[in-house]
């Protein structure tokens, strides 16, 4: 069996939230990050498009992927600004091509709806979205119970729309439990609690050398940051020596270069007419 044969599909996440396993999933930038989620046996990957390619696609290995298209001014097909549902339809199209699993689209509904008919598997955004952080602010979403019935009206239309799963993202706990227990749909849950079917987080706050500091949800496994920093020390020190040694001769040696014969130098030198 292919590995693309072996990687799992939409009704395979779908049947382990029934069982009521708990899946993990991880944002990657890098093949090198996809690969070690692969090895480590993570089950899905968060992979923006515009780093999504066939070297990506093949280091995530049997993981199964979610394509992030986002909002205009990331989520871009050869420079068209993703603002219909024709151009989100392109993209997935393309994605899917490559090896996309899943497609992160947090536009309109009628948009996500048109998607949804056309049998893209769909991730929608509720709770704290940062590409429309303007109309809550950073903070949780769902601590009322006005923000919670407005949440569940929005996730029963998303599922009577034909949505695949929801990312939750700072949503109370308790809220998560309940939307993930009274809908169909899986739950990515980002820093709202346990009851989500799939617990999300970022490599970089996973291995700790986030630029900002480590959001509340996360867990830092790893203080890669302090390694980062002692390489780059390391790296300066490289370029440093490296420039003295040029300076002062010292590269290249004897050993860095190619030698010639006597003899052969010294035919060279009659052929040009040196001696």
């Amino acid at each position: 069996m292919s590995l693309k044969q072996k990687r799992p599909h939409v009704a395979d996440i779908r049947a382990r939230k029934q069982r009521g396993e708990k899946l993990s999933m991880l944002y990657v930038t890098t093949t090198d990050e996809a690969a070690a989620a692969a090895a480590a046996g993570i089950d899905l990957l968060s992979i923006e498009a515009k780093d999504f390619t066939p070297e990506m696609r093949e280091a995530a290995g049997a993981c199964f992927v979610q394509i992030g298209l986002t909002p205009p001014t990331k989520g871009t097909v050869d420079g068209k600004l993703l603002v219909t549902a024709e151009h989100f339809l392109e993209a997935a199209y393309k994605y899917t091509a490559i090896g996309g699993d899943c497609f992160y689209c947090a536009a309109s509904f009628e948009i996500q709806k048109a998607m949804c008919d056309n049998h893209i598997p769909i991730v929608a955004h509720v709770g704290l979205v940062p590409s429309y952080i303007t109309w809550t602010g950073w903070r949780a979403v769902g601590k009322s119970a006005e923000e919670a019935l407005a949440m569940w009206q929005q996730l029963k239309r998303l599922e009577e729309a034909g949505c695949f799963a929801v990312e939750l993202e700072v949503v109370p706990a308790r809220i998560t439990e309940f939307f993930a227990k009274n809908t169909s749909m899986v739950y990515f849950s980002l820093g709202s609690g346990s009851g989500g079917d799939v617990q999300y987080l970022f490599a970089e706050d996973v291995l700790g050398y986030g630029r900002t500091r480590l959001p509340r949800h996360a867990k830092a496994y790893r203080d890669f940051k302090a390694e980062f920093d002692r390489l780059n020390d390391e790296r300066v020190a490289a370029f440093s020596e490296f420039r003295v040694d040029v300076g002062s001769g010292a590269y290249p040696a004897d050993e860095h270069s190619v030698g010639i014969s006597d003899a052969e130098f010294e035919k060279f030198l009659n052929g040009v007419g040196e001696r």
